[in-house]
């Protein structure tokens, strides 16, 4: 398998488990805060498509798709939120009123992974697309850590539905 295929395979198994994960949510597991304070599933869910959107966007050099779903959303927020560093207050604003937005949203950041992905060889893994870091981050590594990230919040989402059907 070539890289391509590889970076494929990993970003369709998110999407896997991303639709798993958000099968028959209702407003209550969307909105529950494991301990009062903990995030809850929807923003979970919300986060993760908002970094993938936002980070595929900036690899690709195209808009993100959140600026076609914002609206939708019922969220003011703009482009430059994805959620990192949120406060509760903030995490609490981040109401998603049917579960199928989140999905249809993150299909959408799907297709725009894949086309993306598409372009990738291994100058394009090489090229460096942050230079704030020691090294600097190259867009492969950037991919492996939207990945990570992705999986990790899953992870927590999938916990947090986990507790809430028992």
């Amino acid at each position: 398998m070539d890289v391509r295929g590889l970076l494929t395979e990993g970003f369709g198994r998110i999407t896997e488990l991303y639709v798993d994960v958000a099968d028959g949510l209702d407003d209550r597991m969307l909105h529950h805060r494991p301990d009062g304070t903990g995030n809850p599933i929807g923003w979970l869910l919300w986060h993760l498509a908002r970094v993938q959107d936002d980070h595929i966007a900036h690899l690709a050099d195209q808009p993100q798709v959140w600026s076609q779903w914002q609206e939708r959303f019922g969220l003011d927020n703009g482009t430059d939120d994805i959620g990192y560093g949120h406060t509760s207050e903030q995490v609490d604003a981040v109401r998603i009123s049917d579960p199928e937005l989140l999905t249809g949203y993150h299909y959408e950041v799907t297709l725009a992974t894949a086309r993306y992905l598409q372009t990738v060889d291994e100058a394009e893994l090489e090229r460096e697309v942050d230079q704030r870091w020691d090294p600097p981050v190259t867009a492969g590594m950037r991919l492996v850590s939207i990945q990570g990230d992705c999986l990790q919040h899953l992870g927590q989402a999938a916990y947090v539905k986990g507790l809430l059907q028992h």
